[in-house]
């Protein structure tokens, strides 16, 4: 199994990867999870509605109690299918993973009230614009912590 494969499958769905990698019992938890989330936190409407760009009432929609949860299961999920098919080998690979789950959750806790260049965003856009510093954040610590001294 290839790694990038693997966290594909998870981006998808949280579980997939780890079907494909033969971890069928964390594969079902992590399904299991995932509608569990989605279901109670009403994450599809609040997909549907800002994609026709109703923050408002997506807003109105989420049940963040719920939603909280999602980015740190995601994210794991991703960290896991890769890592059991091969992936991160490198010391402190984790980090790209656990720090994109911090800073969708930050984006999440501020979607009802930041605005980018004026724009609500809302509790869908805004966490996975979040991504990007937190991989930005992930990768910069990695190289720092895997840095060899100077002799």
């Amino acid at each position: 199994m290839d790694a990038k494969e693997a966290v594909f499958w998870s981006i998808a769905l949280p579980g997939f990867g780890q079907f494909l990698n033969g971890k069928w019992l964390k594969g079902l938890m992590l399904v299991g999870l995932e509608f569990l989330i989605n279901i109670q936190a009403n994450f599809n409407e609040v997909i549907i509605s800002s994609f026709n760009g109703n923050i408002d009432l997506a807003i109105q929609q989420t049940d963040f109690q719920w939603l909280m949860f999602y980015p740190c299961l995601y994210f794991f999920a991703m960290w896991d299918a890769f890592k059991d098919a091969g992936g991160g080998k490198k010391r402190n690979a984790f980090l790209p993973f656990a720090f994109s789950a911090y800073f969708v959750t930050v984006g999440l806790i501020f979607s009802t009230k930041l605005k980018i260049f004026g724009v609500l965003l809302g509790p869908m856009w805004l966490p996975m614009l979040f991504v990007i510093p937190g991989l930005g954040v992930g990768f910069l610590l990695q190289a720092i912590l895997n840095r060899k001294p100077i002799t």
